[in-house]
């Protein structure tokens, strides 16, 4: 039921104006406009029916006063028994939402006040729709960004950046309807963990961020660290099923405040940094910025089978492994190392893509993309693939009898590229070698 609070510095006016809206709202009753500030912060009415004229503080200044204090327009409807338009103008000039004029009929002043306050319920809604992010019901990034950027000047707690690990997972295996379920499970836990007067948001994706009130030990984040990663397990598993092994959980770069500044700005840039730490640390676990801290102190709760989970590849295709070049370098590294414990031959391939015609049709970039379409089609799970610049490529063949096995995955390559239109515009070129220790 919604509050209203009646002012009025005569007794039997106010009785009768109470007696009018008692059967549809909450009222309380003022007869002085300090009495009425006490209400008002006791109460938190939804809208204000004051009388105009009163000794020492008007109506008009009790708006005033109301509105300096509590940093918002307040609903307010004035009544009068002045026939003067003057002071109806004054009133409005101020915020006021409507006037009555003395004396008023019942459904007169009940069809006012619900204009009122449906007006300010739909103005309420267009803000909360402007502000919070749809699927969550948290702040969204803007608002997050603009609130936390007051909040940070002038309070004390933690203010943490949370990301939901693996959530990529759950859109790639279980599709992105239940990852919008996931998202809003998170976002409940998060509500869970925090007090009513923390700030929570969403700042996008599977990112969010939260102010912590009066939060400085760090047994508090840890405990808040480990009552998150607990409960998005089971929600998540109520959700998917219970053989669900998805590594979901929450990592946390937290920044002291003021401790560290009290800049919005710059404490987000360092509980980014401490989140990072996190991240490379194994994830599902806490950090707390430090400007000398070491980078190995962060406490992690992964499972082996939830690591491997992380590392393992995802929507396994046929065909040969393709890799940045760099990464292909690495994989050189580890198998010259390692050659003489495997009972195959290794061998390397160079494939060097050389123009026959130049009739400008197809350009070195599209035949290159194909040349590798054709490779990764052709060769084996097993055979690792790079590009190296526009028109060198490189193959692994990790398990083979040596020459036999070279010459027959070469010949399935040029018979495959002679199938494509491309081909008569460019060949290859090769060499290889076996991968000695």
């Amino acid at each position: 039921m919604k509050k209203i609070l009646i002012v009025d510095d005569m007794e039997v006016p106010l009785m009768i104006t109470e007696n009018m809206l008692a059967g549809q709202y909450e009222t309380f009753c003022a007869l002085s406009a300090a009495e009425a500030m006490e209400i008002y912060r006791k109460e938190k009415p939804d809208m204000i029916l004051s009388d105009f004229r009163m000794p020492g503080m008007t109506g008009y200044d009790l708006q005033i006063a109301l509105q300096n204090e509590f940093h918002k327009k307040i609903p307010f409807m004035f009544m009068t028994a002045d026939k003067s338009d003057e002071v109806e103008s004054k009133g409005f000039d101020n915020g006021a939402m409507d006037f009555i004029r003395k004396p008023f009929k019942p459904e007169v002043l009940l069809r006012r006040v619900a204009n009122i306050l449906q007006t300010v319920g739909e103005i309420q809604d267009l803000k909360k729709t402007s502000t919070t992010d749809a699927l969550t019901g948290l702040l969204n990034k803007g608002s997050s960004e603009e609130e936390l950027k007051k909040v940070c000047k002038k309070s004390h707690g933690a203010l943490m950046m949370i990301d939901l690990d693996s959530f990529k997972l759950v859109n790639d295996i279980h599709g992105h309807a239940m990852g919008d379920k996931i998202l809003i499970a998170f976002a409940d836990i998060l509500r869970a963990t925090m007090h009513s007067m923390d700030l929570i948001g969403r700042m996008g994706g599977d990112e969010f961020v939260a102010f912590c009130h009066g939060v400085h030990e760090e047994s508090t984040i840890a405990a808040k660290t480990q009552f998150i990663n607990e409960k998005i397990t089971a929600a998540a598993k109520q959700l998917m099923g219970e053989d669900m092994n998805i590594p979901l959980g929450a990592s946390i770069g937290c920044v002291l405040v003021p401790q560290a500044g009290t800049d919005f700005g710059d404490l987000y840039k360092k509980a980014d940094k401490a989140l990072y730490i996190v991240k490379q640390n194994g994830k599902h676990g806490y950090n707390i910025f430090s400007e000398d801290a070491p980078e190995d102190t962060v406490e992690t709760v992964a499972t082996l089978a939830q690591v491997e989970m992380i590392l393992a590849e995802r929507n396994k295709e046929p065909g040969a492994y393709i890799i940045p070049f760099e990464s292909f370098r690495i994989i050189y590294r580890f198998l010259k190392r390692t050659r003489a414990g495997y009972g195959k031959t290794i061998c390397i391939v160079l494939l060097a893509l050389k123009r026959t015609v130049d009739d400008g049709v197809i350009s070195r970039r599209d035949a290159g993309e194909r040349f590798m379409e054709c490779l990764h089609n052709t060769l084996r799970r097993g055979d690792v693939i790079s590009q190296n610049g526009s028109n060198q490529f490189l193959v692994l063949l990790t398990n083979t009898d040596g020459h036999h096995d070279v010459t027959r995955a070469l010949s399935r390559v040029v018979e495959n590229w002679g199938k494509l239109p491309e081909s008569k515009n460019f060949y290859f070129t090769h060499e290889w070698s076996v991968l000695d220790a």
